[in-house]
């Protein structure tokens, strides 16, 4: 439900330092490799967020027993590859890393199921996951529009072993799903990818939480992945999640933009040198535009670099930090020049088309912005001077709202339309953004 647009008043400067909350990536991961292992698993620091709440959700429907609310420790009691309950209706918002994994494992339990979600779930592809599923056997139909949810997983008998293809340049989840489904076959697989692979930092904290639960895949390059023959997914009885790296993005540029004029630090806990997630590499884009970053095992710290009272223009690939990127096209705005930003077509088909709608909120803002298939070229306002009393549409996408609320550092109030939707992963954002801001 969309709430009151929340007033952000000018910040004149960011200061010290933010928690941060559970990876979603990690959680949502981690809750199904642990319903489907065998034995106990204890997760602390579980993200609290709609996303998370939706997975638990589904897995109580499925006959997954868990326990341990509010506490950001879940306790989950695995079925050791078979979900009790074979026949359900499952509404999943539009939590691809719920929807996506949860098709793949489905489509070999021998059940009846029914998949849905928003509208704009609805919206977002899962052909090419459907069809590596439906060549092995599975029995999925489309209940819409071919292509996209809502789904129809049926009863059927996979073939086990062999090999099986998907492609890999619109998301990465559709290889995700198959990872970590083909194990509950007990055969011997080969995954292939066809196409170049989007975002595949993503595939590697796959591949890490299987390690986890025992379950090691083997790999050549990007292009194959091998599950061995008996692998079975066992509770490592106690799993941490990291702290989210592509929420430490937001935190991170407010001390780079805010060192132009004599803030920061910001530094973040929960992520750091030690992280598995390739969003902490935003760090090294900020360095790119001129920020100083200092990195410990468990932090990350962002501040003024050269004191030339710009950010330095961009253009970089930014395929491998999709989520992060759109921190990187809000930081722009504050560069010396034009920021070209590449290879981010994977935008197009997440929670929103996050191509056109940051091109639309950018130039709300003062911005010239060029805007193209896969990339977004942007120049910031003549004189560096922001819009004010913006009001920016996010969409229904956390990310928006929480990207465009560092427009405040640049001296202008911003109203942000529906804050709400940072519940997603976020939901305290904009507490803690407060906490670090000096107005």
């Amino acid at each position: 439900m969309a709430v009151d647009p929340l007033e952000l008043a000018p910040i004149r400067r960011a200061r010290g330092t933010v928690r941060l909350p559970g990876s979603k990536s990690i959680s949502n991961r981690i809750l199904l490799l642990a319903a489907l292992a065998s034995g106990e698993t204890l997760v602390r620091d579980l993200l609290e967020s709609d996303d998370t709440q939706v997975m638990l959700e589904a897995l109580s429907v499925l006959g997954v027993e868990w326990s341990g609310a509010g506490a950001q420790a879940v306790k989950v009691r695995g079925v050791a590859g078979h979900f009790p309950v074979k026949r359900a209706q499952l509404s999943l918002g539009n939590a691809g890393t719920v929807f996506r994994p949860l098709t793949a494992v489905l489509a070999l339990m021998g059940g009846e199921y029914r998949l849905d979600g928003v509208a704009r779930m609805h919206e977002r592809p899962i052909g090419d996951l459907v069809d590596a599923l439906n060549a092995c056997g599975a029995r999925i139909d489309y209940l819409g529009t071919a292509g996209y949810p809502p789904l129809a997983i049926h009863p059927a008998k996979v073939r086990a072993g062999g090999e099986v293809g998907v492609r890999g340049n619109v998301s990465s989840q559709f290889l995700t799903g198959l990872l970590m489904a083909l194990p509950l076959t007990g055969a011997r697989t080969v995954v292939k990818v066809e196409g170049e692979l989007v975002s595949k930092p993503y595939v590697e904290i796959t591949l890490n939480m299987m390690r986890r639960f025992g379950v090691e895949v083997g790999r050549e390059g990007w292009k194959a992945f091998t599950i061995p023959a008996q692998a079975r997914y066992a509770s490592p009885g106690e799993i941490h999640v990291e702290g989210d790296a592509s929420s430490a993005s937001y935190f991170l540029a407010a001390g780079a933009i805010s060192g132009l004029s004599g803030g920061g630090p910001v530094r973040v806990e929960g992520v750091g040198r030690a992280s598995i997630q390739g969003d902490v590499r935003f760090a090294e884009i900020l360095e790119r535009m001129g920020a100083k970053i200092t990195m410990g095992d468990n932090w990350i710290e962002a501040g003024a670099g050269a004191a030339s009272g710009k950010l330095k223009a961009l253009d970089a690939d930014l395929n491998h930090i999709p989520d992060a990127a759109m921190t990187a096209a809000v930081a722009a705005l504050f560069a010396d020049g034009p920021s070209t930003l590449r290879n981010i077509g994977s935008w197009r088909v997440k929670e929103t088309d996050r191509i056109a709608a940051m091109a639309t909120e950018l130039r709300k803002l003062g911005a010239t912005v060029e805007e193209g298939a896969d990339y977004l070229k942007i120049t910031p306002p003549q004189a560096s001077r922001l819009t004010p009393d913006v009001s920016i549409d996010t969409y229904d996408d956390h990310r928006m709202a929480m990207s465009f609320s560092l427009a405040a550092l640049g001296g202008v109030p911003v109203r942000i339309n529906d804050p709400g939707c940072v519940a997603k992963t976020f939901p305290g954002y904009f507490d803690a953004l407060a906490a670090v801001s000096e107005r």
